[in-house]
């Protein structure tokens, strides 16, 4: 079973790391999981889950003001 990709995404900004939205196709968010400094992708997340959408929004990224 797959994870829960908002749970990824908590479990992630949790830990003090960021996450971005790579790019938006249609329903599906294709997300860059980054270092505590924003500078090195560690891994993507590919997903068209509703829940995941929402969680997200119309943010670029995890970092406040984005």
């Amino acid at each position: 079973m797959a994870e829960d990709p908002v749970e990824v995404l908590r479990r992630w900004e949790s830990s003090g790391a960021l996450w971005r939205v790579l790019s938006r196709h249609g329903d599906a968010l294709e997300v860059g999981l980054f270092t505590c400094d924003g500078g090195e992708e560690m891994s993507r997340l590919v997903s068209d889950d509703a829940a995941l959408r929402a969680y997200v929004g119309d943010r670029r990224s995890s970092e406040v003001g984005e």
